[in-house]
Formats: structure tokens, C-alpha cells, sequence
């Protein structure tokens, strides 16, 4: 382990050096080649900053006025019926918007059902295979200057649907099948005391 720590430590200056070995081989001015790399980076930050700046508010808007809790009332008939947890609903629309936010939900959810519990092993899968699309898509979009995203926001949200159903029903079916296989029914429903 001690290993381990010390190469972590050197590793960063090791490849700090080997970039400035590497100018000086080829000849390049490596220090004004950084600057410019910096500048670059900055007017990225500037340009996104609004698109950050909107997402936040419109996460912290959804949160706070109740219109998350309204949808997921809304939806409820529909995910009755496809045996989805409404427990769940508030991370499964979040996440694809926040991955702060979704962090939050699913850290309520683990404090209020335990991490073992069904609910709780479907919102750490949810975390686990999901993306923050829309965040995604607003960042590389308007890094690149692409302003028409109609199709790649359609299917992106498609793709989103569809993987938290399958993640509900799979992770299901798992779970039922992994107990029913290291279990055997009949010696936990009649074993005498």
C-alpha cells in the first residue's frame, strides 16, 4: 500500500515532466503552447456558464415548487401498472437532469429504505447505469455551437424511459430468482421451531 501512495504521488509531476521533455525534444514552446491551452479553456467555461447557470435553476425550481412530486402523481397509473416503484420516480426523472440532484434523491432513498432493500438496490442500479443526458447533451451542444437538438434530445429521453423500465423489471426478476435459487421455499415456510 505504502507503494501504491508514493506512486501516486510522483505520478502527476512524472507527467508534468515528460510533457516539458517532450517541448524541449521537439523544439516547441511548451510554456505559451500551456497559456494558450488556458485561454482556450476559460472562453469554454464562459460560453457554458449560462447553460450550467439555467440547469441549476430549473433543478432547484423543480425540486422546491412541487412540480416533481405532481408528475410523479401524475405518471403513477402507468408505473402501477408496470410494477415500478413510485419510491423511485423522483431519482429515475431526475437523473437524467442532475447528477448532484439525483445524488441527493438517492442518498434519501438509502437513508429511508436501506441500501439492501429493494428500493434501494433499484435507485443504486438506476445511479449506476445512467447518465445525466440532458445536462450531457446541453454541454456538448453548446461547446460545439449546435443549436438544433430535436433528435438527439428524442432519442436520448427514449433510451432514458426505456432503461429505467428495464432496470425495475430485470433487477426484479434477479432478485426474485436469486432467493428462490439459494432457497428452498418449503425449509423457510415449514421448519419447526
Amino acid at each position: 500500500m505504502n507503494s501504491l501512495n508514493r506512486m501516486s504521488t510522483v505520478a502527476i509531476p512524472i507527467i508534468i515532466g515528460i510533457i516539458v521533455l517532450y517541448g524541449l525534444i521537439e523544439k516547441k514552446e511548451t510554456y505559451d503552447i500551456f497559456v494558450e491551452g488556458a485561454k482556450e479553456g476559460i472562453e469554454i467555461v464562459v460560453r457554458l456558464f449560462p447553460t450550467l447557470l439555467g440547469i441549476f435553476v430549473a433543478i432547484g425550481t423543480l425540486r422546491g415548487s412541487g412540480v416533481l412530486d405532481f408528475i410523479v402523481n401524475f405518471i403513477s397509473p402507468i408505473t402501477n401498472f408496470l410494477k415500478i416503484p413510485s419510491e423511485i420516480m423522483p431519482l429515475a426523472l431526475i437523473r437524467p437532469i442532475s447528477g448532484s440532484a439525483s445524488t441527493a434523491i438517492a442518498t434519501d432513498i438509502m437513508k429511508t429504505y436501506g441500501v439492501d432493500s429493494n428500493i434501494g438496490l433499484i435507485a443504486s442500479t438506476i445511479m449506476g447505469s445512467t447518465e445525466t443526458t440532458l445536462y450531457t447533451i446541453a454541454i456538448y451542444t453548446s461547446a460545439v455551437g449546435i443549436k438544433k437538438i430535436r433528435f438527439v434530445l428524442i432519442s436520448a429521453l427514449v433510451g432514458d424511459v426505456v432503461r429505467n423500465a428495464c432496470v425495475c423489471c430485470f433487477l426484479a426478476i434477479f432478485v426474485v430468482k436469486f432467493f428462490l435459487t439459494f432457497y428452498d421455499l418449503n425449509d423457510i415456510m415449514f421448519t419447526e421451531n
